[in-house]
């Protein structure tokens, strides 16, 4: 697999059919029941905006929807058209996405989601090498699901996205991978870069288990993007795995480095804006910023009740703690 070396982040790269192919088999996969109810609810939200709503994150993984909270995504046409609170729509398109809490009762047991609302046009930019931080492209490069799609177009449209994720995550971390290097290698690489780059702390090895767990999936999507990677790769076969040689210059690996320390400072200033903004369109904003640094960062910390009740001085006075404490990395 011989390509020429880029000289910059941003290159166009058309996802190959055979990729979109395997991407297409993954959104297809089964999904708990459940799920289902929670769409249907989403759907009776925003009648008339969503045109797609995939699932991801652990849930989708596992496929159990019974325990945790479900991770959802709800690409809608515009923002004005998805609310009706004008202030939940500019709020979206000034810093993408809105996050909010779900919850249905199905066969009697409460089923729980987090579902995020973006536009499909910031979807496919945030998927492509336009979108320099890894906050989209690093999430859904990972197996994902489609629940809905309004019609087939929206759903090519979406696999489409999904595969040109996993092209951009995988050009912009073969510049930090060794020269020799599986597939392995690549995606706990990429996954540890781009999870460093927002307020998360989850350690290497739950990481490397997140690859194991799909490991032929993982090695498929390797081989299938390599065909149109902007980059000079050798592959060898070796003992069922497939083995990289990447002849990358060392002015792009130096140029991929600041970019990742870049995208560290820029995605924890992110983090923050987006927790903040959780305060006005999260119901109980503040207990969700708390369970969200605790989750990842394993530190808690108790509000008072006075806290609560100004919840614009208890967010400052919230993050200083955490902040001492270590909660932010």
């Amino acid at each position: 697999m011989r390509r020429t070396g880029i000289i910059s982040e941003i290159v166009i790269m058309r996802p190959p059919k055979s990729l979109i192919s395997l991407i297409r088999q993954q959104t297809s996969r089964p999904v708990p029941p459940g799920v289902h109810a929670l769409c249907d609810e989403i759907l009776a939200r925003h009648p008339s905006a969503t045109q797609a709503i995939l699932f991801y994150g652990s849930c989708f993984r596992k496929g159990d929807a019974s325990e945790g909270l479900v991770d959802l995504y709800v690409l809608v046409d515009r923002y004005r058209c998805a609310y009706r609170k004008r202030l939940h729509a500019i709020f979206n398109k000034l810093l993408p996405p809105n996050v909010y809490y779900q919850q249905v009762v199905y066969n009697g047991r409460i089923l729980r989601a987090k579902y995020t609302v973006i536009s499909l046009a910031d979807f496919q930019r945030g998927t492509s090498t336009r979108w320099f931080h890894s906050y989209l492209w690093g999430r859904f490069a990972q197996p994902t699901g489609i629940l809905y799609a309004s019609n087939e177009q929206i759903a090519e449209t979406v696999q489409t996205s999904l595969a040109q994720a996993v092209l951009t995550f995988m050009t912009r971390t073969l510049p930090r991978v060794p020269t020799q290097f599986e597939a392995r290698d690549l995606w706990q690489q990429g996954l540890l870069l781009s999870y460093r780059s927002e307020l998360r702390a989850e350690r290497t090895d739950k990481l490397l288990r997140l690859v194991d767990a799909a490991s032929p999936y993982y090695e498929q999507l390797t081989q299938t993007a390599m065909e149109v990677i902007p980059y000079h790769i050798d592959a060898h076969s070796a003992d069922a795995l497939i083995r990289y040689d990447a002849h990358i210059p060392s002015r792009i690996r130096f140029i991929s480095r600041l970019a990742w320390r870049v995208r560290f400072v820029q995605g924890k200033m992110l983090s923050l804006l987006r927790l903040f903004k959780a305060l006005f369109t999260f119901k109980g904003g503040i207990d969700y910023v708390l369970w969200k640094i605790e989750r990842h960062s394993g530190i808690t910390l108790e509000v008072a009740p006075r806290l609560r009740r100004y919840p614009l001085v208890g967010v400052c006075v919230i993050f200083w703690r955490l902040y001492r404490r270590g909660a932010f990395r």
